[in-house]
């Protein structure tokens, strides 16, 4: 992991470990998600292409269970998309986008949740677009406006299915810092697996916070565990005081 800034002199904020997952449907080596994810230990795990269809509820809260912690919002009404946390972090509401369909095509959308670590509000966005180049900048612009609609400190955790040169990339990019480039760490590739040649994974976050440190785990673990790397980025909020 990459050390940003030392943070010893700010005992007025809240550290947060943010993963973000594809995980490939589960259609791999699922005992290697699993521990690959617990290794980390993270506070909240956005997950792409989670459990959509037949029994998605349980499926969703068994994939929880299996990475101990617990589901805050997705599945189903947001088409795949899936916010999980452990519990320090409270959930205090959560809402979900489906972006029109477009015939022939996977429906696509967005999973939101409001949530508090003390007195730290923050809101985790999680998405997957299209893998057509034309389908993706106008469901860049949807969910840019939804993310423009939140007031809190925001993190946004995506495979947006094109590297940081395309249009919907910039689109959603645009006011926010990439949790990659803040740690100098945008040449770590986190598709595919087993061949890594894309940047197509990215996690983006709003000014309130601050990267501190930031990491595309490829370990023996991941590379079993679906075709995506995983995007770990440790982050700090300071803590507004009434």
């Amino acid at each position: 992991m990459v050390h940003a800034q030392p943070v010893d002199q700010e005992p007025e904020a809240v550290r947060l470990r943010v993963l973000s997952y594809n995980v490939h449907g589960q259609r791999d080596d699922t005992a290697a998600l699993a521990a690959a994810v617990r290794s980390v230990e993270p506070d909240v795990v956005i997950v792409q292409e989670a459990p959509r269809r037949f029994r998605w509820r349980q499926r969703c809260a068994a994939l929880a269970d299996r990475l101990a912690l617990v589901v805050a919002g997705g599945g189903l009404p947001s088409l795949g998309n899936l916010l999980l946390t452990n519990l320090r972090v409270q959930v205090l509401r959560t809402w979900c986008r489906q972006f029109p369909l477009t015939p022939g095509r996977h429906m696509r959308g967005a999973a939101f949740a409001e949530c508090a670590i003390g007195s730290a509000r923050f809101v985790v966005a999680g998405s997957h677009l299209s893998t057509d180049a034309t389908e993706r900048p106008g469901q860049a612009t949807l969910l840019k406006a939804d993310l423009a609609a939140v007031h809190l400190p925001l993190i946004l955790g995506a495979d947006l299915n094109e590297n940081s040169g395309g249009a919907a990339w910039r689109t959603l990019a645009d006011g926010l810092t990439d949790a990659a480039v803040a740690a100098d760490r945008a040449d770590r590739c986190t598709y595919s697996c087993a061949n890594p040649r894309d940047r197509i994974d990215a996690l983006f976050v709003s000014s309130q916070f601050r990267v501190v440190d930031y990491d595309v785990v490829d370990t023996e673990q991941t590379r079993r565990a679906s075709d995506h790397f995983p995007v770990l980025v440790d982050l700090l909020l300071p803590v507004t005081r009434a």
